[in-house]
Formats: C-alpha cells, sequence, structure tokens
C-alpha cells in the first residue's frame, strides 16, 4: 500500500516553494511506494510581494497577536489519512506567516492534523526560535505529534540580515545593496538543492517502516540555533508583543493614527538595531564563560526534536 504524504505550506516570495519542493523531490521519485499531495495555504485576499512600507508594517500586530484572516478552502478531504504531513512556513515579525497562523488556530487544522506526524519546514532569516515554539503549541493543541523540524536560514550573516531581509521584502530584489555593504538575502543555492537529503532520509523512513513515523533526520544537520540571537528573540518577542498591543488598540489598518504610530515605531527600531543588539551581543559575549552550559541546554532545547548534529553527513563524506 502506498504511503500518503500531505504537503501543507505558504510561499509569498517563492523562495519557500523551492525549499519545499527540494526537499520532497526524492518522494515524488518514488511514486510507486509513495502518493504526495501537495496542498496550499492560500490567503483569499493575497498579500502583495514586495511588501509596500506601510503594509508591512501594519501587518506586525496582527501578525503577534494572531488576527485570523480569510483563507481559501482547502482542495483536500480533511477526513483523509496521511501517514506523514510536511508543513512549511515562514517567519514573520517571530511568529509563523499570518496565512499559516490563521490555518493552524482553524478547526480545519484540528481535525486535519490530529494524531498525524508532523515535519515543519522553515526558511527565513536566522531568528526562528519564537515562531516554532507557537507552531509547536499549535501542533499540541490539534493533537499532532512533532517528529522533526528543518530549519534553512539565510546566507547573508545575522548582522547583516537585518538589512538584507527587509531591503528584500519591500524592494523585491534579493540584492546585494550598496556595492555589495549589505550582501545578497535568502538562503543560498546550494542550502535550497542539498535540502534533498532530509527527502531521501524521509523517502527510506516511509518505505521501511510499517509503524507510526518517529523522528528520522537526526544527524543530517537539520537545524542550525544561532546562540548570538536566543537572547535577542525573547526581547524582540517580548518588544513586539508591547507595540503590536499598542497598534492594535489605534484601530484597524486603514486607521490613520495606527499608520502614524507606525513610523514612530520604525524609527524605535532603527536605534534598537543599531545600539541595543550590538551592545546585546557584546554583553552575551563577555558573560560566554559563565553562561556556557545554560546557553548549551538552551540550543539542545529549541534544537529538538532533529537536533544540530552532523554525524551522518560526516560519515558520508
Amino acid at each position: 500500500m502506498k504511503k500518503r504524504v500531505l504537503v501543507l505550506g505558504y510561499s509569498q516570495t517563492g523562495q519557500l516553494s523551492r525549499i519545499t519542493d527540494s526537499i520532497i523531490s526524492p518522494l515524488i521519485g518514488a511514486s510507486e511506494d509513495i502518493e504526495v499531495i501537495k496542498q496550499p495555504i492560500e490567503p483569499s485576499t493575497p498579500f502583495p510581494f514586495p511588501w509596500p512600507f506601510v503594509t508591512f508594517f501594519n501587518n506586525f500586530p496582527d501578525t503577534v497577536y494572531e488576527t485570523p484572516i480569510e483563507l481559501k478552502p482547502l482542495s483536500i478531504d480533511v477526513n483523509a489519512d496521511y501517514d506523514l504531513v510536511i508543513l512549511c512556513y515562514t517567519v514573520w515579525f517571530l511568529s509563523p506567516s499570518r496565512p499559516v497562523g490563521t490555518f493552524l488556530n482553524s478547526e480545519t487544522a484540528k481535525t486535519l492534523l490530529k494524531d498525524k506526524p508532523v515535519v515543519t519546514v522553515i526558511g527565513c532569516r536566522n531568528m526562528w526560535l519564537m515562531a516554532q515554539e507557537k507552531v509547536k503549541e499549535k501542533l499540541r493543541n490539534c493533537g499532532a505529534k512533532l517528529i522533526d523540524n528543518i530549519v534553512l536560514t539565510d546566507q547573508a550573516d545575522s548582522f547583516a540580515s537585518l538589512f538584507a531581509t527587509p531591503l528584500w521584502m519591500l524592494s523585491g530584489s534579493k540584492g546585494p545593496f550598496l556595492g555589495g555593504l549589505i550582501p545578497k538575502a535568502g538562503v543560498s543555492e546550494a542550502d535550497i538543492n542539498n535540502a534533498s537529503r532530509f527527502g531521501e532520509v524521509i523517502r527510506n523512513k516511509l518505505i521501511e517502516s510499517n509503524t507510526p513515523l518517529q523522528t528520522m533526520l537526526t544527524g543530517l544537520g537539520a537545524v542550525k540555533v544561532d546562540e548570538k540571537v536566543i537572547a535577542s528573540e525573547k526581547i524582540a518577542h517580548r518588544s513586539f508583543r508591547i507595540w503590536g498591543k499598542l497598534l492594535l488598540s489605534l484601530g484597524p489598518q486603514s486607521s490613520l493614527p495606527r499608520k502614524a504610530v507606525i513610523f514612530i515605531y520604525f524609527t524605535f527600531l532603527v536605534i534598537m538595531l543599531l545600539t541595543v543588539v550590538p551592545l546585546n551581543a557584546l554583553i552575551k559575549k563577555l558573560l560566554a564563560p559563565v553562561t556556557h552550559e545554560h546557553i548549551q541546554a538552551q540550543k539542545t532545547y529549541y534544537a529538538a526534536p532533529s537536533g544540530e548534529a552532523t554525524s551522518y553527513l560526516e560519515q558520508q563524506s
């Protein structure tokens, strides 16, 4: 009997779709043993790309506080059985994108994902920890079991991507910008192509196993937790909650007071990026000898269930 794999996701720029296609290509190649069903999660009113400046930041409070949007109906039978669900999402303001967040909060998701093993796939810059924590909770609420997580992050370093990624979102161009001073945004082509290694292991496990799937991707370097951003994500998430609550209190996205405060928030954000973020990085570096064990424990927690290990890759090289 064929194993059935459902692939769910929303890709605004198209990058996540390419990552997903790379991962599932070995599954599609095993069509005699595996049936792959792709089901996009689509908003009824598409989000623009590139983003207009005000629209981009105006979606920030609604993303953080999970204001639902209207989604197109799924074209699949939500009561059907699947041996594996692959859930693919991007990160907006340290949260899952609004289409995916809305879907995971829906009754449809509870019906579709109940008792299903789930592999999450994230394509983003290097800050994804808080978003995945929210997705973990939503999957638990749906009765699903998270068995693996795959994260592909931007090729630019942590500081450079603070500028490269927003420029990509607002201009539609990955860059590089300013003659290379701001590097190219997005996940590298090599990382996208090499993501097929995950699909190869998933394919083999599906074909070989007659029991419910467990963690499969240990040793494949499925995730890499940047210890420099753990504390920064927590601080930023608290800040997003405070500013988001203020902006929501000013009315809907069309509200003039809300749009005016958006510019104040943007100014605050730039100041934070140029002052607090570098200072926080310096403090963490100075405290590293004292906090090493605590940070390692945090990295292990956030890397689960797949982990950061690359032992399998090293054996193959």
